[in-house]
């Protein structure tokens, strides 16, 4: 597993501040953002861009591929897969986003304008350093992976997405290995902005790092984050045979739509409950099998109580005794490349036996009654786990892990 975030940009790093519940979130400081109605969000720490890309390489990518880039090869590197003794036409590339180079499309369009129009002014690499597939294009080439090779592209549900596929793309029999995940770089004047038009992100700039409040009664929309992250997937028996660390079991996948509403959930969360249905049957386990939540939560008045209404009607009675939390209480928001980092944290979350804490949770809001694991952490035991990620358009997606057992 590899990963990019506002909390760290090491596996170990990004993990223990997540369980201690320390915030990735300040002020925008790559712009002037005074007239905007939201001026913060989480900027991505830690990371050394040099360690994966030459200048030269870098200045023909748009951010959102560096980030990709670098959780992929971290990825790579963690899994101690030997590519010399690996069928590299059976390894797949599966990385998303959910928005792409809006940064780099945005200065070339203004190149362009300030040039008079000048359609020489535009770069010749404009196209490949913006576009959303070049991650797991750059990605293959790296590491001469030959097998599928594509993005996903499905909003904050993108990477949650490209897994599910990825493990599809084994059971098919297409690979036996495949490096899945997505990144997202949208802290910019027009994410900013667009989000900010549509009502979408939290205004608290007097306090950042509380702005991300899921289920608290005082929630005011999300905050917009970037980052990467990328996990390998490998068949069992691949892995078994070569001795390779398992984090834990990828045991379901499921996606579902709403077909209600481009920007908000069904009052009931009926797309999100079958989503959760789904990965559950997939994987063959019972509600009362899973322990642990890492929910989609992005602190919207809308969506939480969704959440919440959808996880009553796929767990029924049990509801009440999941542990659910949101890492998105500290990470913010990473669009395309939440789905991927909560994964990671999900798994990380079986591998330490500990549910991470939903950070400035202080009074629940009405209609938010289950039990979200308010400002600290807590060891218990976890077996399996559900990490869901639901995007515009009414897109859901739900991974299920377990603990691996042999």
């Amino acid at each position: 597993m590899g990963i990019v975030s506002p909390v760290g940009s090491t596996l170990e790093t990004a993990w223990a501040n997540v369980v201690k519940g320390v915030s990735g979130i300040g002020p925008i400081t790559r712009y002037d953002p005074t007239e905007f109605p939201c001026r913060f969000g989480g900027a991505v720490q830690g990371f050394e861009l040099e360690k994966y890309l030459s200048p030269k390489e870098a200045r023909r990518m748009d951010e959102f591929m560096h980030y990709g880039i670098a959780a992929g090869a971290d990825a790579m590197a963690d899994s101690g897969l030997d590519l010399a003794k690996v069928d590299l036409d059976r390894a797949a590339v599966i990385m998303g986003s959910g928005i792409g180079g809006l940064e780099r499309i945005q200065e070339e369009h203004k190149t362009f304008l300030e040039a008079g129009n000048n359609p020489r002014k535009i770069s010749p690499f404009f196209v490949p350093s913006t576009i959303i597939n070049m991650i797991a294009g750059h990605l293959s080439i790296r590491f001469g992976l030959r097998g599928p090779s594509y993005a996903v592209v499905s909003a904050c549900t993108t990477s949650t997405h490209a897994i599910g596929v990825a493990m599809r793309t084994i059971q098919y029999g297409d690979a036996d290995i495949a490096l899945a995940g997505g990144s997202e770089m949208a802290t910019t004047v027009m994410g900013v902005g667009g989000f900010g038009q549509a009502k979408a992100l939290s205004t608290r700039n007097d306090a950042p790092q509380e702005a991300s409040r899921p289920w608290d009664k005082d929630r005011d929309g999300f905050v917009l984050s970037d980052g990467g992250g990328a996990v390998v997937l490998e068949e069992l028996e691949h892995a078994k045979r070569r001795g390779a660390r398992i984090y834990a079991e990828l045991a379901g996948f499921g996606a579902s739509s709403d077909a209600y509403h481009i920007t908000a959930p069904p009052d009931d969360g009926n797309g999100a409950r079958r989503a959760m249905q789904s990965a559950l049957r997939d994987g063959g386990l019972n509600p009362a099998d899973v322990q642990y939540i890492n929910a989609h939560a992005t602190s919207t008045p809308l969506g939480d109580v969704a959440e919440t209404l959808a996880i009553k009607g796929a767990f029924g009675d049990l509801a009440h005794k999941l542990a659910i939390s949101a890492t998105k209480s500290v990470t913010g928001h990473l669009l395309g490349a939440a789905g991927v980092v909560e994964a990671i944290f999900s798994a990380l979350s079986i591998r330490d036996q500990v549910a991470p804490p939903t950070m400035n949770l202080h009074v629940p809001g009405e209609g938010c009654d289950l039990d979200y694991v308010p400002l600290q952490a807590r060891q218990m035991r976890i077996d399996a786990v559900l990490s869901n990620s639901f995007g515009f358009g009414g897109t859901n997606g739900t991974l299920l892990l377990r603990r691996f057992t042999g």
